[in-house]
This record gives structure tokens, sequence and C-alpha cells, in this order.
């Protein structure tokens, strides 16, 4: 007996792979064979029926491909548009035997960067940082510095207060007897009628990157102001991206942890809100006052949350929590504005913060260090492309647009237009139009790297395009970068969420920004750059908005799910005119943010005003009456300003 052939495709013909017989592509219509000798015949009639057999195979199978060719390009074209280049992983990570040679995590040392012999950086960043850590496992914690110099100070207050933030979490961290002691609590369930050395905060982590940093530096200010130790979620690829930030002790909660809280939701009986519904806790105006406290409470301060779960911002809820020895929070907000609001917070805070606009700056600072991988990416992409250029101008793109469930990000033509107006308007980057004989009359060797981040890559084409294709009206070059474009959001991705810190910390390192307004990434970019951004507004319609663009009135993030709710008044009311720093955002009009202080622009209004009297008087010289009624009435200008 013949043993069956294997049998394999090949250019669209059946290869008998046994030897006897080979099938031709269809020829007119008709199947033809051919012998081992390369004679073509027809088949015998008891081949007949196999032949019609075949034929009709290879109509349902060209049916089928045709049905399912649409589906397959989609698919196709779903993994293209997601491949984008992996820069972030063609980093070479030095061997063991290198990384012992290298000397230039130390000061002192020459690099490519430094003007000179000396490294002149302030690594501690001010005092904020101790030192200590092994630096070879974090590098990121003390190099971040030589990439951005930073001209806000840290107050005394701050640095102490972080010390000591820094003894309690180590006190009371993962793997202490007082930690075992506190998940002990909780599996008891019984309430609390003490109070303990060892409270906490943990934060659930989710949402995208950008909400991720904001949410974290948020519950850490809570934190510093209620005595209690910062844990986060380990299983939300923290580890992954960021090193541990305080000594000897970790914040990752432990496997072992007695709560399922991945089920704590809005309307959860374990939240706060839900306890203040329902009476579980007492419903009069003095709940701190309550004796017995539960062993947890869940604090749900999602943007979905509900009037009784804002009600955390009052100052006699937050009387009622400081006896509870765990607080779970749920966010993906910066509530950092409404803690500014909470009056027994306030004195404390104006200490930690005499410059109020820098809390994010400060602590984000502090908290956050990229992982060694993802730190390498960065310093690799900021030395090739960047480190040479005149001027670093960063361009962070996001894109508000759907078609059902799925993200749009372009092309769309007025978001490209807008980005160019308001990034020449404001002369970040020069205008097109000379020719090239003006240029090179005006001798301009000056070298702008634009640094643009965005899901879709036609921007930044179009951009390289312009520049590449006309003059500039001075001279300038100007070279466009993009590090990654993934077309979608993943939030979930660990790659994803790699090159996402990768380009905030590129973002940092520039000297001028340009942010879409309502776009956490840009919010963490500027905070720890310490760059007050312009804000491209939102378009209508799909028409440019103006202005294009607008000057942020600080460098802190905007809370975009704010409450309005006056606790003392019990209603609601304008929670952006309560305090002269906390004010509405641009890009967000309902949500708050810190913003300078009042007596600080006054200072600098007089200033401004005070020189351009004395530059008038040495340019046209005045009587002295007249000069003195013109700083008179200079100040007053300058107080009805600073009152309106």
């Amino acid at each position: 007996m013949e043993k069956p052939s294997s049998r394999r495709w090949s250019s669209g013909a059946v290869v008998e792979a046994g030897g006897h017989e080979e099938k031709l592509p269809l020829r007119g219509g008709l199947d033809t064979e051919r012998d081992l000798h390369g004679h073509s015949h027809a088949a015998e009639p008891q081949e007949a029926g196999r032949g019609r057999h075949r034929r009709s195979c290879v109509r349902a199978g060209l049916v089928l491909c045709l049905l399912t060719l649409p589906a397959f390009v989609l698919l196709l074209h779903r993994w293209r548009a997601s491949s984008s280049p992996e820069w972030l992983f063609d980093v070479d990570l030095p061997t063991e035997d290198e990384d012992d040679d290298d000397q230039d995590i130390k000061d002192g040392v020459f690099d490519d960067l430094s003007p000179s012999a000396q490294i002149d950086y302030d690594r501690l960043l001010g005092g904020l940082l101790i030192e200590g850590f092994d630096e070879r496992s974090c590098r990121s914690r003390y190099q971040f510095a030589r990439y951005h110099k930073s001209e806000r100070i840290p107050s005394p207050y701050l640095i102490e207060r972080l010390r000591r933030q820094e003894a309690l979490q180590k006190k009371c961290g993962p793997g202490t007897k007082s930690y075992r002691s506190a998940a002990e609590q909780i599996r008891s369930g019984q309430s609390i009628n003490s109070t303990t050395d060892c409270n906490y905060v943990f934060l659930i982590i989710h949402a995208g990157l950008g909400n991720r940093m904001l949410e974290i530096t948020s519950a850490f200010l809570y934190a510093l102001l209620t005595d209690r130790i910062l844990l986060v979620d380990r299983y939300k690829e923290i580890a992954d991206i960021f090193c541990e930030p305080f000594p000897g002790t970790s914040w990752l909660i432990p496997s072992d942890f007695p709560l399922s809280y991945d089920e704590f939701t809005l309307g959860s009986p374990e939240s706060y809100g839900s306890m203040l519904q329902n009476n579980v806790i007492s419903g009069n105006r003095y709940r701190s006052l309550a004796s017995a406290k539960p062993p947890y409470v869940y604090l749900h301060l999602d943007g979905n949350y509900g009037f009784h779960d804002k009600l955390f911002y009052c100052e006699d809820d937050q009387q009622f929590l400081k006896g509870v020895p765990w607080l779970i929070i749920r966010t993906d907000m910066y509530f950092v504005p409404s803690l500014f609001l909470i009056p027994s917070y306030q004195e404390e805070l104006s200490k930690l913060f005499p410059e109020k606009e820098t809390v994010f700056h400060h602590l984000g600072r502090y908290l956050f260090h990229p992982t060694n991988d993802i730190w390498y990416s960065v310093t690799k992409y900021y030395r090739t492309y960047l480190a040479k250029a005149d001027k670093i101008v960063g361009i962070q793109i996001r894109i508000y647009e759907k078609k059902g469930i799925l993200q749009r990000n372009g092309p769309f033509p007025h978001i490209l237009e807008q980005i160019l107006s308001c990034s020449q308007n404001e002369k970040l980057l020069p205008e097109i139009g000379g020719t090239y004989k003006a240029a090179t009359a005006a001798g301009n060797n000056r070298t702008i790297a634009v640094l643009a981040t965005s899901l879709s890559s036609w921007y930044s084409d179009e951009i390289r395009k312009r520049y590449s294709e006309h003059q500039t009206v001075d001279g300038t070059t100007v070279k466009v970068y993009q590090p990654s474009h993934e077309e979608y959001q993943k939030s979930r991705n660990r790659k994803h969420n790699m090159k996402a810190l990768a380009e905030i910390y590129l973002l940092s390192m520039t000297d001028e920004l340009i942010t879409s307004g309502f776009s956490t990434f840009g919010y963490a970019a500027q905070g720890l750059a310490g760059l007050t951004p312009w804000i491209m507004y939102r378009s209508v319609n799909h028409v440019v908005p103006d202005p294009v663009c607008g000057r942020a009135m600080s460098i802190e993030p905007c809370f975009h799910q704010a409450p309005f709710y006056d606790c003392k008044a019990k209603r609601d009311t304008d929670l952006g005119k309560v305090v002269p720093y906390v004010k509405h955002c641009e890009d967000v009009s309902w949500g708050l943010k810190i913003v300078r202080m009042v007596v600080e622009e006054k200072t600098n209004l007089h200033y401004n005003l005070m020189n351009l009297v004395v530059e008038t008087q040495h340019a046209t010289p005045m009587p002295i009456p007249v000069s003195c009624g013109t700083l008179l009435i200079t100040f007053l200008l300058a107080e009805m300003v600073v009152i309106q």
C-alpha cells in the first residue's frame, strides 16, 4: 500500500511531496496535471469526481478568504499602527564590569554634558533627597538634577518633615511589628477605641500614568499632613517604573494584605460616603465626637464620586477620620487644591510650601525616580538628539476625539494649525517665510530642538516637513524629534507605561513647554520641570480656538473634579473665590488649581512699574513734582490692579 504523501503549498500550486503528481494553478477554469516527465494530460474518468470535489473546495476557500480579508486587513492595520520604534528598549545596559568602571554618577567627573572638568549640579535637589541610597540600583535619583536645574528651593521645614516621614515609614512599614499589628486589626474587624502610633494611607492605583503620578503625590501630601504612612498598590507596575522613594523600607503594600480592595468602588458599603448615607457613622454634625472608629474606611475620591464622598474635604469629617487606623483611597485626581481649603491644614501647608505653587514640583521630584532601564533610555535619547541644541522646546499633544469607543488622534489639520500658531505667536519657534539669502545674511547658527510627544506621529512629521522645506525668517535651524507614537493609550500595558514615563521626563528637561489642556501627562511634565507652560485650549467643532493658547497661572496641576460645597455654610459656593491662592483652572473652568500668592504678584507689579517710571525719567527728565506725582499714580494703579 502506498504511504500517504505530505502536502505543502508553493506559489499557488499544490505539490505532492510524496513525488507522484503536482497540482498546477488553475488555467482558464480547468485543472491540468502532469506526470513525472512533465507531460500534461486530461484526468482519467475515475478521477472526474475527485476533480469536481477539489474545484468546489477551492471555490469555498476563495469565498472564505474574501469574507475574512477585511477583518485581517483591520487587524494588520491596528498592529502596524501600534508598532513604533522600540527606542526605549534599544539601549545597551552596561555589564557588571563596565558598571564597576563607570564613575559617571560621581560629582567632579567630566562627562559630555559638562562645560568643564567639574560637574556642578545639586544632586540632592536642595535637600529633598538624602545620601545613602545605592546609586547603581537607581541612577535617576541623583542624576536628574544634571539635566534640568530648578530655581525653586524647598523650605527648610519641608525638608525637616520629609526626614520625619522617612523615619515613620521605616518604623511602621511592611515587615515591622507595627505593620503586622495594624494588618491584624483589619482581620479582626473590631472597632478601635484608642489611638495608635502607626496609621496608614493605602492608595489603590489605577488610570493612566499621568493620573497615577498626580494621585500618588496627593496621597503623600495627605499622609504628611496627617502623620500617616503611605503605601501603594503593588500590582500596577509601580515597581517596574519607579524606584523605592523611602530609605530602608518599601512603599508597596504586601501581597498578603487582608482586604480584597479591587472590589471597592462607588457605593461600596465600606466607603465613607455610604457609611454617612446609611447612618453607620453618627449622622449628626459632630461626627468628630464619635468614640468608636472602624478599623478602616474606604474613601472613594474618583471623578464619579457622590455628595457624601465629597464630605471628605470638610473639617468635621477630617477630625473623625483622624482616629481611623487605615484609610484606603481610590482616586484618579490631583486633590491637593482642596486640602488647601481645609482650615486645620492651612497653617501647616503654608510652612511646608511658602511658595504655594511648588507642591507637585517638590514632592514629585522627591517621590518619583525612574528605574534604570527607563533612565538609560531617557539620557541616551537626550544626549543623542537634544543636548547640543541652543534651546529645547517641548510640545505635548493630546487629542480628545472619539469615534464610538475608539480614540481618534488625527490627522486633524486644525490641531496642527493651533500648535504652529501658539509656538510662533509666543516666539517659542521662529516663523517660516524667509529666503535662503536672507537667512544666510543673518549669520544665525542657532538650533532649536523640538521634542514632540503624541500618540500620533502625523503632527511632528508635518512640523518637521515645514521647517525642513522652508527657511525661517531669522535663519534658526529647527529640528523635530518624537520618541514614540503608540496610536492608542494602553494604560495597562507595561511597555506603554515605561515609554510614557520616559517621555514625561524628556519633556521635563526642555527649556520651554507647550501642553494640551486637560492632560495630566502635561501636568506631570511641567510640575517636574518647574516650568510655567503655554496651554493649548481645547477646540470645539474642529475650529482653531481664539486665543490658540495662553500662559498658565502656575506650574501646578488642575484638580478636575473639585467639590463646590461650602462645608461651614452647608451650601454650594464658588470655591475658586475663597482664598487668593486657589483659583479656577485655565483649561478646566470648573476645576481648581493653586496659583501664586497675590502678595507675590503685587510685589512684582510694583517692581515692574517702578522700573518703568525710572527708565522713563532717565529717557526724559521731568520736574521733581511731576516725578513724585507719577510715582504716586503708579503706586495707586498697582493697588487697583491687585484689588481687581
